[in-house]
């Protein structure tokens, strides 16, 4: 006996496919920035120093004074010189009124003579001219002030937004061959 069979016959469908990529472009433009500095503030302040240099001590010293100050010198020393001739003249004086009536006039008239006329000795030492000491410096320093203020910069940062462009892909599709399904008994 025969038994009828069935024969199935399927096509398959195929589809065309069209894709179109998507494009897209992205650009950051740079920021926008302004950066300011001003200037710092410098104050200074200065107080001169003062130099005082007295030489008046070592210019009497090697002899240079002033007119009025040389006649007052001179007055001085010829008043002390008119003194010591007073006394030493009183000095004599007595020396012969002690010794008159003694029968030594003549030997105290010598010895007065010596006293007056013998050899001088000068002490003789070293002396620095002008005298250590005679120049007074007095030195004031001077003072500097500073006073100084700093600035901060003023930075104007714009960030700006990227630009985005962006245009989708698409995608189409066309049947290019239907599917089917073909059955037949054989018998």
């Amino acid at each position: 006996m025969r038994l009828p069979q069935i024969q199935i016959q399927t096509t398959d469908a195929k589809i065309e496919l069209e894709i179109s990529k998507p494009q897209q472009h992205i650009e950051q433009p740079r920021a926008t920035q302004s950066i300011e500095q001003p200037a710092a503030i410098l104050e200074i302040h200065t107080t001169k120093g003062v130099l005082q240099i007295d030489s008046s001590q070592a210019r009497r010293d090697i002899g240079m004074i002033s007119p009025l100050e040389s006649s007052s010198n001179y007055a001085e020393e010829g008043k002390q010189g008119a003194l010591e001739g007073i006394a030493r003249r009183a000095r004599e004086g007595r020396q012969l009124m002690g010794n008159a009536g003694k029968g030594q006039g003549r030997a105290t008239i010598q010895n007065i003579a010596k006293q007056n006329h013998g050899p001088h000795r000068t002490p003789f030492n070293i002396k620095f001219v002008p005298s250590v000491g005679s120049v007074k410096i007095d030195y004031t320093p001077g003072t500097t002030d500073i006073n100084f203020e700093r600035r901060e910069p003023i930075i104007d940062a714009k960030v700006n937004k990227p630009i985005h462009d962006y245009t989708p892909g698409k995608v189409t599709s066309t049947m290019v061959q239907r599917p089917d399904v073909n059955i037949d008994v054989i018998i």
